[in-house]
């Protein structure tokens, strides 16, 4: 009787379940490390609600912050922060099951179950092999990040200039966005110090596009090289869509902001603002300062985040993708959508739209919320809202005056962000959806 319990409870406790509390339990430690005294410099223990919104912030990789993480928090804090950012960012679960693959343990059809949808691979086979590739991948990267940061931040900071390297990189390949550059006097800059710094500019852009591109892209990368027709499917829309989603916000940003600055600095200017919302959260300029049409780009290019299977949050360049080709395909009367000579098949559209209204109702209702318990103008709440379900940090400037309430409501968002919305409502509902043998009978609705 005992043996079967237990085998009951392995069966409802689903892959998608298992994402969701190691993403809640890694986020409750973080929490409980950042309440300790030694986590902040003055020795003074921070406010549950403080400890939570940056646990919560550094784990979805999103990087909003109701406390400047340069003058809040020790090096100790900064340390639990940055080890929440490196897991939050791989995912919780493959981080966990890395210790278990280099240690020699068998990896169980269920780890790797659990692994594919960690990852959002196609298929359980190769899994392995794939991680390996991640793990091996992502420390190189790193640390040729902070290679080229280096004599940046050490022409400033001297040898602390290496944590700091290592700190940006980290945060930057992670999608992260937290920083090391406030001071006292000046917190929440961000990286508007370092505006027209062609080194670190173009080191940080790298290490955020080729952490949004997504592990699966990688491996093909990898393994077909400059062969793009060899490419999966899912690759291609990839690549495609992120490099339109930085080329043309680009171009608007150049003719439409920063008219004032020179040649040079107005083209890193453009294309940071095109690359970070989606979904570093680093920042050259500020936000606050923009038109609202330059601010609406913003927050499209949040919403759409970074790829499936990478270190960035949002609804994915993916989904975007397929929707608009969906919407082309019903434009020319075609009966599927087609892309690169492929078929996307009814059920992945169906995927799809779900993620966008999902995004779109809980993003309108967030700063509903907050715009009412507030009294703070909705357009900066839309911004706000758009950042955390995004996972991207970018903000106006409100974050850290806002109440218990409203800090709950983008707790949940960036929770919503990270871990996927379809991860969420599969995990609540899986096993107890009964298939049945009857459909009901059809009836037509007119659209448009």
């Amino acid at each position: 009787m005992q043996d079967e319990l237990i085998s009951n409870k392995k069966k409802r406790l689903t892959s998608f379940r298992i994402i969701i509390f190691s993403f809640a339990g890694l986020i409750l430690a973080g929490t409980l490390l950042l309440l300790l005294p030694v986590s902040v410099k003055d020795g003074s223990a921070s406010s549950f609600s403080d400890a939570l919104f940056t646990a919560t912030s550094a784990v979805c990789v999103t990087g909003l912050v109701v406390c400047d993480t340069a003058t809040h928090w020790s090096v100790f804090g900064q340390s639990v922060i940055l080890v929440l950012i490196q897991i939050g960012g791989l995912g919780v679960v493959l981080v966990a099951i890395s210790f278990a693959l280099f240690s020699g343990k068998r990896i169980t059809l269920m780890q790797r179950s659990t692994m594919q949808e960690a990852i959002g691979a196609p298929k359980v086979g190769g899994i392995v092999r794939l991680t390996r590739l991640i793990l091996k991948g992502t420390v190189l990267i790193e640390l040729a990040g902070t290679l080229l940061l280096l004599p940046v931040f050490c022409r400033e900071y001297g040898l602390s200039g290496i944590r700091m390297a290592l700190f940006h990189s980290i945060s930057a390949f992670c999608n992260a966005g937290f920083d090391l550059t406030g001071s006292v006097s000046a917190p929440y800059v961000s990286l508007s110090a370092y505006a027209g710094e062609p080194l670190l500019n173009a080191t940080i852009l790298g290490l955020i596009v080729i952490g949004g591109v997504g592990f699966l892209t990688w491996e093909d990368v990898c393994v077909h090289r400059f062969h793009f027709k060899r490419y999966r499917l899912q690759s291609k829309l990839v690549l495609v869509t992120t490099a339109v989603l930085i080329v043309l916000p680009a171009a608007y940003f150049f003719f439409f902001e920063f008219r004032e600055l020179p040649l040079e600095s107005r083209i890193w200017n453009a294309l940071f603002l095109a690359i970070t919302p989606r979904t570093a959260g680093f920042s050259t300029v500020d936000a606050a300062s923009m038109s609202g049409a330059s601010r609406s780009v913003l927050i499209t290019l949040m919403l759409i985040g970074g790829s499936p299977g990478s270190t960035a949050g949002g609804m994915k360049t993916a989904t975007a993708a397929v929707l608009l080709i969906s919407a082309v395909s019903v434009f020319r009367k075609r009966e599927d959508p087609e892309c690169f000579g492929r078929r996307i098949e009814g059920a992945v559209v169906k995927r799809a739209a779900a993620i966008l209204t999902s995004y779109l109702v809980l993003f309108m209702i967030g700063a509903l919320v907050i715009s009412g318990v507030e009294g703070i103008a909705m357009s900066d709440c839309l911004f706000e809202t758009a950042s955390a379900i995004g996972t991207v940090g970018l903000t106006t400037g409100i974050t850290p005056q806002l109440g218990a309430i409203s800090r709950g409501v983008l707790i949940l968002l960036m929770f919503w962000g990270r871990t996927g919305g379809l991860t969420l409502i599969y995990a609540a509902i899986s096993g107890n959806s009964v298939l049945g043998i009857s459909k009901l009978p059809k009836e037509s609705i007119t659209l448009g």
